[in-house]
């Protein structure tokens, strides 16, 4: 006990091995919807060759990818952040890469966006990126997070849904149609509220207590009045249905380890394969500093310039769940913002890691149980991080408009455009030129001017793309 307390330095941070070991179930419970989602997005998507990736296979490897590199960054960074199958990256690989190529050679383009970003990170560039970019838009990039887990958890719960037109584009309710109508995002409103008012009331495990009463509810609700999936009932669960009906284990097919491919310069050639290695390194090398950024402020483990211990350890291990990610065909992994959920529960050590990612890893045997919590239920859980996080705006004067703007539209976008590296782009560039308009140009690091134009690059990417014949 007096080691892990040493190595993690759980009473140096003012927590104890009951809260890390509780923050690292409330982190497993508000991510293990990705178990389910991720072979969704993953193998619904047919590649170049007709070829499709088999659902239980990418399940088996999202529990193990995410397990393993959760366990070896609480280890080595000492961090409270798990990880798992990004969003951004596995729907870009679905949606556009495997038109073009194999999932085996998309796979092996995740491993050498990984293996960049490693690059970058052992040589310091990575931390130099970090260093440069200024407090103000630091704390708008923990803010924009914080409301884009809110949007998350509004959509996934099924409160907030699209029109399918353009005015508006967002309404109440399941398609947009200005009411709640269905029972599971009845049960959302339900663990939202109770989760609230125990947060507000100090009550300790108040996040997890929601979590565990909400799903409570819904596995009576589904007994009595079987829901069954949104596929099949228009009014029922949207991911996971909440029963225990059959066996909890199961054995994980892991056949899609090592099955990635570096064949894909020879398949679409060097540049078209360069600009989608290029594609990846941009959403994953911010979308993760982005999110270490917001999660070490909201853990009170970040120094004035918004950086905490270990970084540099940190950013190379976050690289490496890249290489992970692809080599097992689970797509990259990185720093998950539903680790704000264990955050908010108390973790703030590495412990909580080793809490999450065993749960991971046990999750490869027990799928079954792993479902039983509704994405409506868990969806509470963000909604009420989201608001947590996005609190820290408080921290920023926005009377001068120069900083106003920039950091407006870096919290705005992220949630409109469901995009962590867009808000952070869009706040980049913005900043750069508003201060730059306000006489502040000498403020401004060289190296932020860099990234700003490469991320107005990275922007206009696709008609580039077409005027280069690519």
């Amino acid at each position: 006990m007096n080691f892990l307390d040493r190595f993690f330095e759980i009473s140096a941070r003012r927590s104890t091995m009951g809260t890390e070991i509780r923050g690292g179930l409330v982190t497993f419970i508000a991510m293990a919807y990705i178990v389910v989602l991720n072979p969704i997005i993953l193998s619904g998507a047919k590649d170049v060759g007709g070829g499709s990736l088999n659902f239980a296979a990418v399940s088996a490897t999202t529990s193990l990818a995410a397990g393993v590199m959760t366990i070896l960054f609480g280890v080595i960074a000492r961090m409270p952040f798990a990880f798992a199958a990004g969003l951004g990256i596995n729907s870009f690989l679905a949606t556009t890469v495997v038109k073009d190529l194999t999932w085996a050679e998309a796979m092996g383009l995740v491993v050498i966006n990984g293996l960049i970003i490693v690059l970058l990170a052992a040589t310091g560039l990575r931390r130099l990126v970090f260093d440069a970019v200024p407090m103000q838009l630091k704390l708008a990039i923990t803010a924009g997070i914080g409301l884009f887990i809110l949007f998350i958890g509004l959509v996934d719960a099924g409160f907030i849904g699209s029109t399918g037109v353009a005015s508006p584009p967002v309404g109440l309710g399941h398609g947009g149609i200005g009411s709640i109508s269905t029972v599971p995002t009845v049960v959302f409103v339900f663990t939202l509220l109770l989760t609230g008012v125990l947060v507000v009331r100090r009550v300790r495990g108040g996040i997890l207590i929601g979590l565990a009463a909400g799903t409570v509810v819904a596995v009576v609700i589904e007994a009595i009045w079987h829901l069954g999936s949104a596929t099949d009932n228009p009014g029922g669960w949207s991911l996971s249905v909440p029963t225990l009906s059959g066996s909890p284990f199961a054995l994980p097919d892991l056949s899609l380890v090592g099955a990635f491919s570096l064949n894909s310069f020879s398949r679409i050639g060097v540049i078209a394969a360069v600009v989608l290695v290029f594609t990846l390194v941009f959403a994953n090398f911010f979308d993760a500093m982005g999110t270490m950024t917001g999660l070490s402020r909201e853990a009170g483990l970040a120094d004035d310039k918004g950086t905490f211990p270990r970084l540099k350890s940190a950013l190379i291990v976050e690289g490496a769940g890249a290489v992970a990610g692809g080599a097992t065909s689970s797509s990259s992994n990185t720093v998950f913002i539903e680790s704000g959920a264990g955050i908010e529960e108390g973790a703030r050590t590495g412990l909580a890691n080793l809490v999450t990612g065993v749960l991971f890893l046990a999750a490869m045997f027990v799928s079954p149980l792993a479902s039983i919590v509704p994405t409506e239920v868990a969806a509470a859980a963000l909604v009420v991080v989201g608001a947590m996080m996005a609190s820290h705006l408080r921290h920023v004067d926005l009377s001068e408009f120069s900083v106003a703007l920039p950091v407006v539209l870096t919290v705005a976008v992220m949630p409109f455009s469901y995009s962590i590296a867009n808000g952070i782009g869009v706040g980049f560039i913005a900043w750069v030129v508003m201060r730059t308009a306000a006489g502040k140009v000498r403020e401004i690091s060289p190296l932020l001017w860099v990234v700003a134009a490469g991320f107005a690059v990275y922007f206009a990417r696709t008609p580039l793309e077409s005027a280069l014949g690519l």
